[in-house]
C-alpha cells in the first residue's frame, strides 16, 4: 500500500518510532514501512542515528521531542526512561489520517486525532515493566533498585492505559501477541513477522569448528548460561559477539574456550555466523532476528524452545529441520542439545535453513503489512462514513 497516486489512500501518514540511535531490528521494520509510505513523516523521541546508518530510512530525519536536547542522551538514553511517556505525548500528530507506531517502549502512546486510524506494530510490550521486570531488577541494588521499582510500576500503568489509543495491534510474533493479550487484554489483529535482511545474510565460506551467538550482553539474553554450558565442554569453542553492561564480568569469569569478540562491524558478524557450526541462544525472544539471520546464512540454530525462536526454527522432529531445541533453560539442557546436534545434525542442510529464512524477507513483510494496512484503512473509512 502506498499513499502515492491512490485517491483512496490516506493523504497524510505519520510513522512514530521509539528512538533512533542505531540501526537494528526494529529500525528495519521502520525502514520497510517508510518504503510502503515514502511521503510519510517520521517521528521519534530522539534521533541520534549516525548518518552512515540512516540510508535505509531514506536519509530523512525524524521530528523529535525535548529529549533530543538533553545532555548525554545518546549514550545514557535509559536514564531518561521516566520522562519518555510524557515526551511521547508531546509529539503533535494531529492532522494525520493514518498513524503507524513502531513500539517496544512508548511509541504507541502518541496521541492521535479521533478521526485518525492508529495501527501499532508491536515488537514487544514494554519488557521491563511487565513480565521481565524482575530480570532487569536483578542487576540493581539498594536505592537504585528501590527507585527503579517505583518507576517501573508507574510505567506499567501508563503502558496499559496508553494501549487504549491503538485501533489495531500488529504483533511481531505469536509470542508477542500472547504477551500483548496478558499486558493489555487486547487481541492482535494480525501477526506479521519482522523483515530480515536476507540479501546481506547469505551462505558463504567454509565451516569452522566453533559455535556462535550474537546479542547485547544484558541479563535477559542469558549469555552466562551459554558460557556455563561451554565451561562443561572445554573441547568446544564458543564465540560471543556483542557488547553491553555485563561484558566486564563475563570477561573475568569466562573459560578459555569462550571468546568475547565484542561489537563487530556488520560484515565481520556475517562472516563469523556463516562459518560457525551452529548459532546458539538461551534467551526468550519476541522474535529473535539474530537466529533468523543465522538461518539465512545456512547456519543451524540451537535454541530454547520458547518465544519467537519456536516460530522460526524447526527441530529435529520435523521432516526438514533447521535446528535443535531444548526444553529447559539450563546449562545441562543446552549441553544435551549440543550433543544431540553433533550426533544428528547432519540432517540439517544449509539449503533448508536458507529457505526457512526467506519466509521473512523484506519483500514478504512489505506485502503482508501493506495488505493489512490497506484493509484496515478501507474498513476505517467505511466506519467513518467516508466510503459507501
Amino acid at each position: 500500500m502506498s499513499a502515492v497516486g491512490d485517491p483512496l489512500a490516506p493523504r497524510r501518514v505519520a510513522v512514530v518510532h521509539d528512538w533512533l540511535i542505531d540501526y537494528a531490528g526494529s529500525e528495519r521494520v521502520v525502514a520497510e514501512i517508510l518504503r510502503l509510505f515514502p511521503e510519510a513523516d517520521l517521528f521519534a523521541l530522539v534521533d541520534r542515528m549516525p548518518p552512515a546508518e540512516r540510508a535505509p530510512l531514506g536519509g530523512r530525519p525524524a521530528r523529535t521531542t525535548f529529549l533530543q536536547r538533553m545532555p548525554g542522551v545518546a549514550k545514557h538514553f535509559p536514564l531518561y526512561l521516566p520522562l519518555m511517556p510524557f515526551a511521547i505525548e508531546q509529539l503533535d500528530v494531529t492532522g494525520y489520517d493514518l498513524v503507524i507506531s513502531s513500539n517496544s517502549a512508548v511509541a504507541k502512546g502518541v496521541i492521535v486525532s479521533p478521526d485518525a486510524l492508529h495501527i501499532c506494530y508491536l515488537h514487544s510490550p514494554m519488557r521491563y515493566a511487565h513480565d521481565l521486570k524482575f530480570t532487569y531488577l536483578a542487576a540493581e541494588r539498594g536505592l537504585v533498585a528501590a527507585a527503579l521499582r517505583v518507576v517501573l510500576h508507574r510505567l506499567r500503568r501508563w503502558d496499559q492505559q496508553s494501549a487504549a489509543g491503538v485501533d489495531h495491534f500488529v504483533a511481531a510474533s505469536h509470542y508477542t501477541a500472547l504477551r500483548a493479550r496478558k499486558a493489555y487484554r487486547r487481541e492482535a489483529a494480525a501477526v506479521i513477522h519482522p523483515p530480515v535482511d536476507t540479501e546481506r545474510f547469505t551462505p558463504g565460506g567454509l565451516r569452522e569448528d566453533y559455535y556462535v551467538t550474537v546479542g547485547r550482553l544484558i541479563p535477559v539474553k542469558r549469555v552466562e548460561l551459554l558460557i556455563e554450558a561451554f565451561r562443561e565442554l572445554p573441547e568446544r569453542r564458543l564465540v560471543v559477539i556483542g557488547d553491553g553492561p555485563l561484558a566486564r564480568r563475563l570477561e573475568s569469569t569466562r573459560p578459555p574456550n569462550v571468546e568475547l569478540a565484542g561489537r563487530l562491524e556488520p560484515d565481520a558478524v556475517r562472516e563469523r555466523v556463516r562459518r560457525a557450526r551452529a548459532f546458539v541462544t538461551a534467551c526468550v525472544e519476541d522474535f529473535g532476528i539474530a537466529a533468523v539471520e543465522a538461518l539465512a546464512c545456512g547456519t543451524p540454530v540451537i535454541g530454547y524452545r520458547r518465544g519467537g525462536v519456536a516460530e522460526t526454527v524447526t527441530g529435529l522432529d520435523a521432516s526438514r529441520p533447521t535446528g535443535v531445541f531444548y526444553a529447559e533453560q539450563s546449562a545441562a539442557a543446552l549441553v544435551e542439545a549440543l550433543h544431540r546436534f553433533e550426533a544428528e545434525g547432519a540432517r540439517i542442510t544449509a539449503e533448508t535453513c536458507r529457505a526457512a529464512a526467506l519466509e521473512f524477507s523484506p519483500e514478504r513483510f512489505r506485502a503482508r503489512f501493506g495488505e493489512f494496512v490497506a484493509a484496515a484503512w478501507a474498513e476505517w473509512r467505511r466506519g467513518a462514513g467516508i466510503l459507501n
